[in-house]
């Protein structure tokens, strides 16, 4: 049984980067269909404005959970998950056989360290080849890298309606 723990934040800046918006339900049977993941969770900011959003990703299949945001100086949500991420990858520890972790923030460089050492990591998802952390570059080699971009075609919306 295996388990996504998703930045939402870090996934959805990674591809719009790129010029293109994930089609997050395409994303949720993918992530089942091609790496057996029984659980994914999304780590997201809560905007009462977005409960659409959150019963759209539920009936996806996902299991949200949320951080409260505060706003920045210039009046932007600002909802940082990785200590919700981190904490929820401890929590189902012995619940999931391997874990995916979708970001490239080098804030979770510790987790998957950690997890290599129990035999408990599978794959990093990376949403921009271009921006992702140093720190995890040098930690993992290819074959625990998949890199967004290159699923463009099979998981981006097919028009500019969605997410």
């Amino acid at each position: 049984m295996n388990y996504a723990f998703i930045d939402s934040q870090n996934l959805n800046l990674g591809v719009l980067e790129l010029g293109w918006r994930l089609d997050f339900e395409r994303f949720r049977i993918y992530l089942k269909e091609k790496y057996k993941v029984d659980k994914a969770f999304i780590f997201i900011g809560y905007l009462q404005k977005n409960q659409k959003l959150y019963r759209r990703l539920r009936s996806y299949g996902y299991e949200l959970i949320f951080k409260p945001t505060v706003r920045d100086s210039s009046g932007k949500a600002k909802g940082n998950v990785d200590a919700e991420l981190v904490l929820q990858v401890m929590i189902e520890f012995n619940n999931f056989h391997q874990a995916i972790i979708v970001s490239g923030d080098g804030d979770f460089h510790c987790l998957v360290k950690y997890l290599l050492r129990h035999d408990k990591f599978f794959k990093l998802f990376i949403p921009n080849r271009l921006k992702y952390s140093t720190l995890l570059r040098r930690l993992l080699n290819s074959r625990f890298k998949i890199f967004l971009e290159d699923l463009e075609k099979k998981l981006k919306i097919p028009n500019k309606s969605g997410f």
